[in-house]
């Protein structure tokens, strides 16, 4: 992860992640659907039931944390071990160890997700984001201690990418325990479009200057521009996020079958509104010409 491929690769997969979620969130939020949090018994789709009940999601984390696993290990110059021969012995390869830490719990995460869709008899959703909010703690524990020896503009990069971590690992938390709240995976889906935004901008800063200079550890202008890109990068994602609720909600009133369904079933009633008001009428003038000969016989039938 130490290269210019180690951070956009990541980055750029968190950052399609959050689309994806936007896309699940405006929808369920939409339609009045459960949340993609909660424990809802599959829907039986004919033929197609066993291929839609995939866990798509965690095969993509799964697949992912193995590729960047290889990576880390391909791009590490010479042999990838623990500890050195000397004596003592001391360790090696330090942050990318925790490169690796990281890309193993994102492809624990895919198995929790494949194995609770599944292969359990129900799913556990409780297990799901257990793993997830697990490997935010790991992470965020790996990052301070990542960010020891980083100085000047790579330090500001990695604080700024430690709150956004922090903030996100604090989201998972509430939602572990109300995993039905309204509000939290709007907050949780900007958050992962920030973190792979924020990865991608971090790598061309840190290693492939749009200027082909690097940037001056001891220019404080340099430093405070990482704090002005990042507040352009939760404008720009935000704007993101709200195009998407807008996008669906556009969709969903124009495009979806189920709201031409609802025009057409509630057409019939309209309709039918006017239908009583006519066929009253004949039953109370039969009501009045009755009245009127109840009242001509009464005084024939006096005494």
């Amino acid at each position: 992860m130490g290269t210019f491929v180690g951070h956009v690769y990541p980055g750029l997969f968190l950052f399609l992640y959050g689309l994806y979620q936007a896309v699940v969130v405006s929808k369920a939020v939409l339609v009045s659907d459960s949340l993609p949090n909660s424990s809802c018994p599959p829907r039986s789709k004919g033929r197609w039931a066993r291929l839609w009940d995939i866990s798509y999601r965690g095969l993509l984390k799964t697949v992912t944390g193995c590729l960047l696993v290889a990576y880390e290990i391909s791009s590490t110059k010479g042999r990838l071990a623990l500890m050195n021969r000397e004596l003592p012995p001391r360790f090696m390869f330090p942050k990318q160890w925790q490169h690796l830490t990281m890309f193993i719990l994102l492809s624990l995460s895919g198995c929790a997700d494949v194995t609770s869709k599944n292969l359990l008899p129900r799913r556990c959703v409780f297990l799901e984001r257990g793993v997830l909010v697990l490997a935010f703690y790991v992470l965020l524990m790996l990052l301070v201690s990542h960010i020891q020896d980083s100085t000047g503009v790579e330090l500001q990069v990695h604080c700024l990418l430690i709150l956004v971590v922090f903030l996100l690992m604090l989201v998972l938390t509430v939602e572990l325990w109300a995993p039905n709240a309204f509000g939290l995976p709007l907050i949780e889906t900007f958050l992962f479009l920030m973190m792979g935004s924020w990865l991608v901008q971090a790598g061309f800063i840190l290693y492939r200057p749009v200027t082909g200079y690097p940037w001056d550890d001891d220019d404080i202008s340099d430093i405070m521009f990482v704090t002005t890109f990042f507040c352009w990068h939760m404008m720009t994602n935000a704007l993101c996020l709200l195009g998407i609720c807008g996008i669906s909600s556009f969709w969903h009133r124009r495009c979806s079958p189920s709201s031409k369904l609802t025009r057409s079933k509630l057409a019939p009633h309209c309709r039918s509104t006017e239908g009583p008001a006519y066929t009253l009428l004949p039953e109370v003038e039969h009501s009045e010409k009755d009245d009127q000969a109840q009242a001509h016989l009464l005084p024939e039938s006096s005494p």
